[in-house]
């Protein structure tokens, strides 16, 4: 595991300050007419300016020079990254898919972060502020003098296979393996290897709404993830050298690209509500029955983005951790079930309890609104006559679920090219016998 050095700020949602230099912020204002050490102050906004206060986002950088300071953006190509899931990008399916692992880089080529990024299902469009797209990278070089952004919406990052090195204008994160990522909508950032070691994972973006904390309702104040495990950097900034950049940035959907003399990450200072952000999964509090049936997988939610009706999410972040099964008289893996929303799982380690092989780290699953879904047969048979006994359950195993309210295309690399696609997943359920008894 790789040793993480960067400092952190903790607590979710809160209005941080960070300063890389004594008293770069400036005091009682956010514009003065000059701001210290000859600083550029600029404004990052989340969310529109007039949206309540408790829903309002925005931090003040302050920097070396402004990042308006670059060339008019060019489009680039970048085919397998997909925004809008119509037309012949897009195919739509009620089937049950399952994905082998997918594939990392050749030794022979160089990928990077962006250049890795491959979209397999998503539904909506950014341009009306709705909808998601799940995406997975895979990539074996870093970025080298480049940085990305999203103009689209924010990108939750699992990383799968090895940790990233992010650099971002707010500063500096290490993310591995069984820990994610938020970065926002706007916001710069590059990715980096670690001693060089290849890096996939996979990536949950939604174009309208930021993840919050869920609701705890009748759970009580305390529980799932707690606020002050998540780590937003510190402020640390580059020395500008007139070092040529490439600004890439995904903009309703596309590719472009633009070039400046000096590097974006030369923020001084900065201080907002409104910044990237990490969280380790082991540190989730699970919640379980301790008497009997199996529980909604809505008590493993980590993070949210609600749609406009309450209740209902446009994505949700799901995990399934190491935990104790206690419930008695119970069917205790998942149990059979059509669901109105869409689920892409994947797996961060080890085995997922639901499925006996075929569903292995690095791959995934999407089983769509209302298609049947539920445990393979030989599951079904081991926890039909298992001993009701306390057991750890997904020791030593981290699977996770991108849940959403939208009915979901899958892309046509995800579907036809990657192929990766189990043609035979349908038969894990075949072997479902017909027990039925009337005595």
């Amino acid at each position: 595991m790789s040793t993480d050095s960067y400092s952190y700020l903790e607590g979710f949602g809160n209005h941080f300050t960070s300063e890389a230099l004594k008293d770069a912020l400036p005091k009682g204002q956010n514009t003065p007419q000059k701001c210290p050490y000859n600083l550029y102050a600029e404004q990052l906004s989340g969310t529109a300016f007039t949206a309540p206060r408790s829903h309002n986002q925005r931090s003040w950088l302050y920097r070396i020079r402004p990042s308006v300071v670059h060339t008019p953006f060019e489009p680039t190509t970048h085919d397998l990254l997909v925004s809008h899931f119509g037309g012949d990008q897009c195919i739509v399916t009620p089937s049950q898919l399952r994905w082998s692992p997918f594939d990392l880089p050749n030794d022979s080529e160089k990928v990077n972060f962006v250049e890795g990024l491959k979209t397999v299902a998503g539904a909506g469009e950014p341009s009306c502020r709705t909808g998601l797209a799940i995406h997975i990278y895979a990539a074996n070089t870093d970025m080298n003098q480049s940085a990305f952004y999203n103009s689209d919406g924010d990108m939750l990052i699992v990383p799968q296979h090895n940790a990233l090195d992010i650099t971002t204008e707010f500063g500096k994160l290490l993310v591995r393996p069984n820990e994610i990522c938020v970065i926002q909508r706007g916001i710069r950032f590059s990715v980096n290897l670690v001693k060089g070691e290849p890096i996939r994972g996979y990536i949950l973006e939604v174009f309208g709404e930021h993840f919050e904390l869920p609701d705890l309702g009748p759970i009580g104040a305390n529980g799932l993830a707690n606020p002050r495990d998540f780590l937003t950097p510190v402020a640390a900034y580059v020395e500008q050298d007139n070092t040529p950049w490439h600004i890439l940035t995904k903009f309703n959907g596309k590719m472009f690209a633009a070039t400046q003399q000096h590097c974006p990450f030369d923020v001084v200072a900065w201080h907002g509500n409104y910044a990237p952000y990490k969280y380790d999964l082991a540190k989730f509090c699970v919640i379980n029955t301790v008497s009997y049936d199996h529980i909604d997988p809505s008590i493993f939610t980590v993070l949210t983005a609600k749609s406009t009706t309450p209740g209902v999410a446009i994505a949700d972040f799901v995990i399934f951790p190491p935990r104790w099964a206690v419930a008695e008289n119970t069917f205790r893996p998942p149990y059979f079930h059509r669901n109105c929303m869409s689920e892409f799982m994947g797996l961060i380690l080890g085995d997922y309890e639901g499925k006996t092989g075929g569903f292995l780290p690095g791959g995934g699953s999407l089983h769509s609104a209302m298609t049947p879904h539920g445990p393979d047969a030989k599951v079904f048979d081991m926890a039909s006559e298992a001993e009701l006994t306390p057991v750890r359950v997904a020791e030593n195993t981290q699977a996770f679920m991108f849940e959403t309210s939208l009915m979901l295309s899958t892309t046509q690399w995800g579907l036809k090219t990657c192929g990766k696609v189990q043609e035979d997943y349908y038969k894990a359920w075949m072997n479902l016998e017909n027990k039925f008894r009337k005595d």
